[in-house]
């Protein structure tokens, strides 16, 4: 659609102007007429409405995307077909993208970035739960508002082009290549842990300002999504803390048992990172990388950063030669040659001289008593792999506890005496072993509402795994119960189980466009609605419903409003003949665009008239 043409979608959303556009579809800022509110329309490609398998797919997926309500997921109101393609009415979020956040700014700062992805991994967790994996998480799909609040979207556009069942189509993948995980490329079928390696992938780019793998062809970085270990964060920005590292490490690991078990456990390691408190993630150091091992000149680099189709790539025997050229392009480097003989014959001549002179010290008696060991250094180990290596040296143990916030419990802080000093055989070494940090009481959070419950536990350095429940007694958003129970004491970071009311059990909307308004009204009765009129010109006969609020088929709770939108016929129009007063009424009319088949999905309803 061109910028300057102005179209209305439905007989409701006027689209203004492009605000972006993707891999898959434009998206519009726009408003909507009926709510008089500004909305984001995203439009998809005609060619993606030619496929009946795809239409089905997006009407699913579409529907499961608007049941999700989180406060760090891009609402979607409303969906439907226009022009040859199909649309989706999504909440107009102000800010900008995380992708153009690295753009403008480069490297995130550690505490920023933990939150950002803390609360993406908030977002993909609440969707999990529901049964939607994203599975194109990737910076443009993050937005952040100008006061910081983190948003994901798109939830569900992925996974209409690429179910389960056959994430491949004629040998390719859709997504994007840069943040796809070692599965997606394979072409293999995807579970949530597939969304925690994009959203390691994410990390890394925010910590680094670049992501791990780059290439010349979408195929070549998903080639290095399979087969490439990344270069750890560090080693391109020294001042990420190492706890943040092992966790962007954990979460892009190879394969998905090694990863985390789920976007909560995530979450929950980068709220222990910003608390202080040890992350589970196991801290690998980072071996230093010499100059003269750079051998490979880096492939010219292109952004696969859209969401594209691309071919699947293989791994092991049924490579494709196309993956085995890219190989050999990044991979191929010429054999060294050594000219180093001279300094390898000078080395053993002085290893023959060392022992030589250490027999000789010997046989004099200058290497010191026999029953002399050199005390072991066991700070860091756990206390029964200290005590292990203490006693094979031929040295006692004695164990004090310490209570010491930054150390997990059960590993050694301080020895006496100290590493690398002289002890007798049988000597005592007492170790400081690390009992973490002192338990702290859960507050009781029943009542509360979840932001509140999530506030209350982060202050107490616990962590909340919030978790919806239906109930027709707890209002919606409050909080019903809470495992363990308030005063219980745990260690600081544990989580909380809370379980959220999302109020009582839904109904289904029954169709009732082009029914009669008394009709309309007793059929939404008997499914347990109140119904509120609202009055409209339209071709439609006058007393005749042309829209409701929820549409049909939509979930709502029993007992709720359902707007219903009456004709009153076709707008009537002035003569010269009129009266004044006639003349009057009809100028203040609204002449609406007439429709039969005004229908919506929005899920705001009102009730500010009871017709029951």
């Amino acid at each position: 659609m061109p910028d300057q043409e102005q179209r209305v979608f439905n007989a409701r959303y006027e689209l203004h102007r492009r605000i972006a556009r993707g891999g898959m579809a434009d998206v519009f800022l726009a408003r909507d007429s009926l709510l008089d509110r500004p909305v984001a329309v995203k439009v998809l490609f005609p060619e993606f409405a030619t496929d009946p398998t795809f239409v089905q797919r997006f009407r699913r997926e579409a529907q499961a995307a608007a049941n999700l309500s989180h406060p760090n997921i891009v609402s979607v109101y409303d969906w439907g077909e226009e022009g040859g393609t199909y649309f989706i009415v999504m909440e107009y979020v102000e800010g900008r993208s995380l992708a153009q956040l690295i753009r403008d700014e480069g490297r995130i700062e550690p505490d920023r970035a933990a939150d950002i992805a803390a609360d993406v991994a908030a977002a993909l967790g609440f969707a999990h739960r529901n049964g939607v994996v994203h599975r194109d998480v990737k910076p443009g799909n993050v937005i952040i508002s100008p006061n910081g609040q983190v948003k994901v979207a798109d939830f569900g556009i992925a996974r209409a082009v690429s179910t389960q069942e056959n994430l491949t189509q004629a040998g390719t993948v859709m997504g994007t290549a840069t943040y796809f995980s070692p599965e997606q490329a394979r072409g293999e079928a995807v579970d949530p842990r597939s969304d925690v390696y994009s959203l390691g992938v994410v990390l890394y780019e925010m910590l680094t300002g670049r992501p791990p793998f780059t290439g010349d062809s979408p195929v070549a970085v998903a080639y290095k999504h399979v087969q490439e270990t990344p270069q750890p964060p560090r080693a391109r920005n020294p001042r990420i803390p190492g706890a943040l590292e092992a966790i962007v490490l954990q979460a892009m690991a190879k394969e998905t048992a090694e990863r985390y078990a789920s976007a909560e456990d995530l979450r929950s390691d980068l709220r222990r990172f910003r608390q202080g408190s040890p992350v589970s993630a196991a801290t690998a150091a980072v071996a230093p990388v010499a100059l003269d091992q750079t051998r490979a000149v880096a492939p010219p680099v292109v952004d696969p950063g859209a969401t594209r189709a691309m071919p699947a790539a293989a791994a092991g025997a049924g490579a494709t030669q196309v993956l085995r050229r890219e190989e050999e392009r990044y991979l191929e480097e010429p054999p060294r040659r050594s000219n180093n003989t001279f300094i390898i014959v000078l080395v053993v001549l002085l290893a023959l001289l060392a022992g030589l002179l250490f027999l000789f010290a010997s046989n004099l008696g200058l290497s010191g008593d026999d029953d002399e060991v050199a005390v072991p250094d066991v700070v860091g180990e756990t206390q029964a792999r200290a005590r292990t290596i203490l006693e094979e040296a031929g040295l006692s143990v004695d164990v004090r506890s310490e209570e010491n916030p930054d150390v997990p419990a059960d590993e050694v802080i301080a020895q006496d005496p100290p590493p690398r000093s002289v002890a007798n055989e049988g000597d005592t070494v007492t170790i400081t072993v690390s009992s973490g940090a002192a338990p702290v009481a859960v507050p009781g959070v029943v009542g509360l509402r979840e932001l509140e419950a999530d506030g209350r536990l982060d202050a107490a350095g616990l962590v909340g795994d919030f978790r919806p429940e239906e109930s027709d007694d707890v209002a919606a958003g409050l909080v019903i119960s809470q495992s363990p129970d308030q005063g219980v004491m745990v260690p600081p970071g544990s989580t909380v189980v809370v379980m959220v009311s999302s109020g009582p059990a839904t109904v289904s909307v029954p169709p009732v466009v082009n029914l009669s308004q008394a009709d309309a009204t007793n059929l939404l009765s008997r499914a347990g609605f109140r119904t509120e009129v609202r009055q409209q010109n339209a071709d439609a006969p006058a007393g005749t419903v042309i829209a409701t609020d929820p549409g049909p088929g939509a979930q709502a709770p029993e007992g709720s409003t359902v707007v219903i939108v009456v004709s009153t016929g076709p707008a009537t129009t002035t003569t010269e003949a009129t009266t004044t007063t006639t003349t009057e009424a009809t100028t203040t009319s609204t002449t609406m665009r007439p429709t039969t088949t005004f229908t919506f999905r929005d899920r705001t309803t009102t009730s500010t008239a009871d017709q029951n």
